[in-house]
């Protein structure tokens, strides 16, 4: 006897995206120690936690040393004192009203929309945008629901719903029947955004077809235009049909520390093999409740702080001075003549290579020429060839001073 492996993720014919760029920069580095690389790559967060954060995080750690306030296991969904002002801020405002054993708190929403398809049947028809966050495709690889990659870089058994300049990167409908739809708006990595009436014909699509729309929100709080939807729930009958991720990961700088939620309301429903309706809130609170073990209470205490009045005002200082980045980026290479888009509701800004270039040869180019990393826009998906995404998450020295010099770059 043998052990045998889930040949699933032998289908993955690359290195993790993110890990790859790491391992170019490394070996960069490595070659050239002097040289001073500006990463606006991997979409890390480079401002502290705010003084409120910090406050309540510190204040929690000296209960878990007092005897009288000490916790130990709390429950796996996440405190009620942190899922009362997830709804009291993010969504009542809004319009939307939800019951606390809606919001389920993890330690990430990249975990969440990973972890999601486990309460999916393999038989599922995936559709994803393309380009595409690499969790959404990846995820469903090792589960086992796509074939081979094939020589146009897609995935067999997936669908894709390609957004490029052609159709201003909005996704149209799957031609033909899915079952899942993958969707993040504010779109990592494009940086756009859809509208109330686009994302209504999603919702519309979904509730037709009785199909179950995963949005990932992660990127809600740096929305500055408004007619662009803040949560999935503002359109009519979403809530019958989708399961939202939030995150504090960028909001507020929990990269490190870890805090997020998935919101998976009580009406939306799949269905067994006799076509009898199930609730999917049942089903991921069994899965949340059989593999993880909840967040720690102190970070629970910090995420809570963000709604403070004092939070609320230090944490939309920092979004601001990273969305003062995405506009300095934006518009230093528009300067330059280059096609950009996002960076207007979005740290993120998706750049057109010039003269054709291809994706990783511009990557190579502003890396050796410029010491400034980004991430090749192929790697998101074959739509993404020719693109290159930055992130507004550095210092706004550090912004301006790689501005400065891919501006000086021969193109």
């Amino acid at each position: 006897m043998v052990v045998k492996i889930n040949e699933n993720y032998l289908k993955l014919k690359s290195s993790y995206l993110f890990v790859e760029v790491a391992r170019r920069e490394a070996e960069f580095q490595k070659n050239n120690p002097d040289a001073d690389i500006i990463k606006m790559g991997i979409g890390d967060v480079t401002k502290p936690l705010a003084p409120s954060v910090i406050k309540a995080f510190q204040g929690a750690v000296d209960e878990m040393g007092n005897a009288d306030t000490f916790r130990g296991y709390g429950p796996e969904q996440g405190y009620d004192f942190l899922a009362e002002e997830i709804i009291k801020n993010d969504f009542e405002p809004f319009g939307v009203s939800l019951d606390t054993d809606e919001v389920f708190i993890s330690d990430g929403a990249k975990c969440d929309t990973g972890n999601i398809q486990e309460i999916f049947d393999l038989g599922n028809k995936i559709a994803v945008t393309d380009p595409v966050y690499t969790v959404y495709v990846d995820t469903n690889v090792m589960a086992g629901r796509t074939g081979e990659m094939k020589d146009d870089g897609m995935y067999e058994g997936l669908t894709y719903l390609k957004c490029n300049a052609e159709n201003e990167f909005v996704p149209e409908l799957p031609e033909e029947d899915v079952d899942i739809i993958y969707l993040c708006y504010p779109n990592n990595p494009t940086g756009t955004t859809l509208t109330y009436d686009q994302l209504k014909v999603f919702v519309d699509y979904a509730i037709e077809h009785k199909a179950i729309i995963l949005f990932d929100a992660a990127y809600e709080c740096f929305i500055r235009e408004d007619d662009v939807p803040h949560t999935i729930y503002e359109i009519e009958g979403a809530k019958n049909v989708a399961i939202e991720f939030r995150s504090f990961s960028k909001m507020a700088g929990f990269t490190g520390t870890r805090c997020a939620y998935t919101v998976v309301p009580k009406e939306v429903a799949g269905y067994d093999s006799k076509g009898n309706e199930v609730q999917l809130n049942q089903l991921w609170n069994r899965r949340q409740t059989t593999k993880f073990n909840g967040v720690s209470y102190p970070v629970q205490v910090a995420a809570a702080a963000v709604y403070s009045d004092d939070g609320k005002k230090e944490i939309k200082e920092i979004i601001d001075y990273y969305m003062e980045n995405a506009k300095v980026i934006k518009s230093s290479l528009e300067k330059l003549g280059l096609e950009v888009y996002g960076g207007v509701n979005s740290p993120y800004i998706w750049v057109k290579t010039p003269n054709n270039m291809d994706s990783w040869a511009f990557f190579d180019l502003l890396l050796n020429e410029a010491n400034v990393v980004g991430t090749p826009g192929s790697g998101f998906g074959p739509s993404g060839e020719g693109y290159l995404r930055l992130t507004a998450f550095n210092t706004l020295e550090n912004t301006k001073e790689a501005m400065d010099r891919i501006s000086k770059l021969n193109f």
